[in-house]
C-alpha cells in the first residue's frame, strides 16, 4: 500500500557497504523499518544520509506491505529543516540520547497520533529555543503518559515516591525514592518546556535522570540504558 506520511527517524544502521536500515516512527502507522539501498553511493540520490540523522522529521512516500518485513521509501523530503539542533553540541547530544531512549521504548507497530504530535511539537520547540537544559528530563517524563506508566499524582503531597508502583506514599518502603529524590521528582512533574531552566543544579539533573532511567527499566520489558548516556552526562556536567 502506498502511504504518504510524516515520519521521525528513530535510528539508522549501516547494512553492508552502501545500504541503511532505518527505523522511523510514522504518523500513519507507528513504528516502521525501511531498507535504503545505496544510501552511501556517490550518485545523486534523494536518499541522502542527512535525512536519516536522529529525530529528523521527514515527509515520506513509501510502499507499506505490512508483512513484518523491511519497507521501502519511494520519496523522501525534510518536513522541517532544523535551524540549531544539528549545530548546537548540547542539542545534538540531547537528540542522540533521546533517539536511543525512544528506540528502546517504542515497540508497537500501530498508529499513535497523540505521541507523534507530541514528539514533533517538542522537537520543534527544542530547535527554536536556547534554554533547553531540562528538555530531555521533561520529555522523558511526558512520554510515560503515552507508554502507560506516568506517575499517579493523586497523592503527590506525600513525601516518598514508590518507583515500582508509580505512586506517592507517606511511608518509605524498600522501593521508594529518598525524601530528597522525591522532592526533585515532584519539581520535575511541575515543569513545562518553557519553565525556568535554572531550577535544577547540574548534580540534581543527574539524580533526576537516574530516577527516570530506573523508572523506565522497571516499567518497560527489555529496556536498555542508552550507550550515549555517558556523553550526555559529560556535556551537561
Amino acid at each position: 500500500m502506498l502511504v504518504k506520511t510524516k515520519a521521525i527517524v528513530i535510528s539508522s544502521l549501516k547494512y553492508q557497504e552502501k545500504s541503511l536500515i532505518v527505523k522511523c516512527f510514522t504518523e500513519s502507522d507507528g513504528l516502521k523499518s525501511y531498507f535504503v539501498q545505496s544510501a552511501f553511493s556517490n550518485k545523486k540520490s534523494s536518499h541522502k544520509i542527512a535525512y536519516f540523522q536522529p529525530l529528523t522529521i521527514l515527509e515520506i512516500e513509501a510502499n507499506h506491505k505490512n508483512k513484518g518485513t523491511l519497507e521501502h521509501f519511494k520519496e523522501i523530503k525534510l518536513a522541517t529543516a532544523y535551524q540549531t539542533i544539528n549545530t548546537d553540541i548540547f542539542k545534538s547530544t540531547i537528540v542522540i540520547f533521546l533517539s536511543e531512549m525512544l528506540h528502546h521504548s517504542i515497540h508497537e507497530e500501530e498508529k499513535n497520533q497523540d505521541l507523534f504530535t507530541f514528539l514533533e511539537t517538542a522537537l520543534l520547540w527544542l530547535d527554536a529555543h536556547e534554554e533547553t537544559s531540562n528538555f530531555h528530563l521533561i520529555l522523558l517524563l511526558e512520554i510515560t503518559k503515552f507508554l502507560g506508566f506516568y506517575p499517579d499524582i493523586s497523592e503527590i503531597d506525600f513525601n516518598f515516591f514508590d518507583i515500582n508502583e508509580g505512586f506517592f506514599t507517606p511511608f518509605q518502603g524498600l522501593n521508594c525514592l529518598s525524601e530528597h529524590e522525591t522532592h526533585l521528582f515532584k519539581k520535575l512533574i511541575d515543569l513545562k518546556f518553557d519553565s525556568n531552566q535554572k531550577i535544577f543544579a547540574g548534580i540534581e539533573r543527574q539524580i533526576i535522570l537516574k530516577i527516570l532511567l530506573d523508572y523506565y527499566s522497571i516499567h518497560l520489558v527489555g529496556f536498555k540504558k542508552p550507550k550515549s548516556l555517558d556523553v550526555l552526562k559529560e556535556v551537561f556536567s
